[in-house]
């Protein structure tokens, strides 16, 4: 009887897991949450006014925020990516702000239904950035 329930639980602990080795993340996703901790300063970005899609393949990703009722404020971006389980790497490659062009961007991600969360540190000193984000699309 004992064995039993120790097998039971360890399938349930097994079939428990928050993130597959194997995250499938191609695809075209909006953003639904984003918070940014900066200087003991939480942020949560304000969706109602602004849109940002994200577009993702095998080998690379784009970026696109702007206004929903204006051209202003428009921002984009896009470069390569390399996922390791859930260890997520960006490079800038394209992008109209210098000090960021080419910098490498690391993340842990997960998935929670059909909800990416990506979260991690974003410093670049040249920039004089130096924040922890988080954002949520699906």
């Amino acid at each position: 009887m004992k064995k039993s329930l120790l097998i039971i639980s360890a399938l349930i602990c097994w079939s428990c897991k928050n993130t597959p080795e194997n995250i499938s993340i191609s695809g075209t996703w909006k953003m639904v949450y984003a918070e940014i901790i900066e200087n003991d300063t939480i942020q949560i970005k304000d969706l109602q006014h602004t849109e940002f899609i994200k577009i993702i393949n095998d080998s690379h990703f784009a970026f696109f925020n702007q206004n929903i009722n204006s051209n202003e404020h428009f921002y984009s971006g896009a470069g390569s990516y390399v996922l390791n389980g859930q260890d997520y790497e960006e490079v800038l490659s394209y992008t109209n702000s210098e000090a960021i062009k080419n910098h490498t961007f690391s993340f842990k991600i997960q998935m929670k239904g059909d909800t990416l969360i990506q979260t991690g540190i974003e410093k670049i000193e040249a920039a004089g950035i130096n924040k922890t984000i988080t954002e949520k699309v699906h």
